[in-house]
């Protein structure tokens, strides 16, 4: 059973919270107005769509990627429980896109380890890092690390854990102890973007974007505008009055108004935020659906693509989660590491000649191939077979003669 549940979070109604400024900052959203005049924190930051977007794509990709064990030294794969099911609810995928919107907002994921009586991992339990303050303290026997943690529960006091009930993931960090929220880092950033998104409704819901005005030479009365505004509209409404003409009396004409967006590059503001939330999470704007500067099809987004996943998803995101499940939750004898091949393959043109190649070469075998593109193997035994190419041959020579002695001596007789 988790000690601290799954989203508990500290009340502000709680009686057990001290009524201080410094205590009531997280709660209220742990955030401070910006220039921009926003407060930008953790959650109400995903309002922003190119950061949910972005958190999304990083979350969603990593916990989909199968993460395998390996035995050290043979590499052959091992089933381990504790990763195939690691929540009594939460199924695989869900625990591990959990984690890493945790990483992705607050810089830091926590997971509860559960432990049966024998004193095994069987479970992993998420703990929201707003909860979480992490310190040092001299090493000790029973804390080699020194890292602690002093998570807050529901009913107000805080607990001490350690390393050993605590699996921490940090993020890019500075201290060797906790890592940098990628929110709070990019703070004013997201905070223009969220302004602009405030401004553009403000400006929509103000009545500024109408569409032109009717003016005429004489004062109107209420009733008489009103007649106007309405045989205006009967007039030029529907998409029967297109390309027609209208006529109006009184000496009537209408002026249209359009909203001068360029001169006051509202629109390039908007589209610049969006490529600072690409920078700093490392995706690639075209998969923030931003392809306003890069082709829309093509080799082009499969170079990017992959580009993202060797530069950005491995070594920021994946790698570290790697090299913590292995140290953690894995006997030396194992290691965890993720199955990178679906993302990292080419269109079907480039795979099938990569694959011939390595075939021909004798490095890979068919089930080798088969393994790459997720089929399964071919069991008679053929398919670990490994050729061995019969071109590479001194030129003139015959591959296929007896190469024994005998041979050699009966083809000079």
């Amino acid at each position: 059973m988790s000690l601290f549940g799954l989203f508990e979070r500290r009340s502000v109604e709680n009686p057990a919270t001290p009524l201080t400024s410094a205590s009531l900052a997280p709660l209220l959203g742990g955030g401070v107005p910006l220039e921009s005049g926003e407060v930008v924190t953790e959650t109400n930051s995903l309002r922003m769509p190119a950061v949910w977007r972005a958190v999304a794509v990083v979350a969603n990709v990593s916990a989909a990627l199968p993460l395998h064990v390996y035995t050290a030294g043979t590499k052959d794969r091992a089933t381990v429980e504790l990763l195939e099911n690691p929540h009594p609810e939460l199924t695989r995928f869900e625990l591990w896109r959990l984690v890493y919107v945790h990483r992705l907002l607050w810089g830091n994921a926590y997971l509860q380890k559960v432990r049966n009586r024998a004193g095994t991992v069987v479970q992993l339990w998420p703990v929201r890092p707003d909860r979480v303050q992490v310190d040092r303290e001299q090493p000790s026997a029973g804390n080699p690390g020194g890292k602690v943690f002093w998570v807050q529960t529901e009913d107000g006091p805080r607990v001490r854990l350690t390393s050993k009930e605590i699996l921490h993931l940090p993020a890019l960090g500075y201290d060797g102890v906790t890592g940098c929220s990628p929110i709070r880092a990019a703070a004013q950033g997201i905070g223009l973007g969220i302004g602009a998104e405030r401004s553009a409704a403000r400006l929509y819901g103000s009545g500024n974007m109408i569409s032109g005005v009717l003016q005429t030479e004489q004062r109107l009365q209420p009733d008489q505008a009103a007649a106007l505004k309405a045989s205006w509209r009967a007039k030029m409404g529907g998409s029967g009055a297109a390309h027609d003409v209208a006529i109006l009396d009184s000496g009537a004409s209408f002026q249209p108004v359009a909203m001068p967006y360029r001169d006051s590059q509202f629109l390039e503001s908007r589209q610049f935020q969006v490529t600072e939330v690409s920078r700093m999470f490392g995706v690639p704007p075209f998969l923030l659906m931003s392809t306003e500067k890069s082709t829309s099809w093509g080799t082009g987004l499969e170079q990017q693509a992959q580009g993202f996943v060797t530069w950005d998803l491995s070594p920021t995101w994946l790698t570290p989660t790697e090299q913590r499940v292995t140290k953690e939750l894995l006997p030396a004898s194992q290691y965890a590491k993720y199955a990178l091949q679906g993302l990292l393959r080419g269109d079907s043109e480039a795979r099938a000649i990569f694959y011939r190649a390595m075939r021909d070469v004798g490095a890979f075998s068919a089930n080798d191939i088969r393994s790459l593109e997720d089929m399964p193997p071919i069991t008679d035994g053929t398919g670990d077979t490994y050729l061995q190419p019969m071109a590479m041959a001194p030129l003139g020579s015959d591959p296929t003669a007896p190469t024994t002695k005998e041979g050699s001596d009966a083809e000079d007789d």
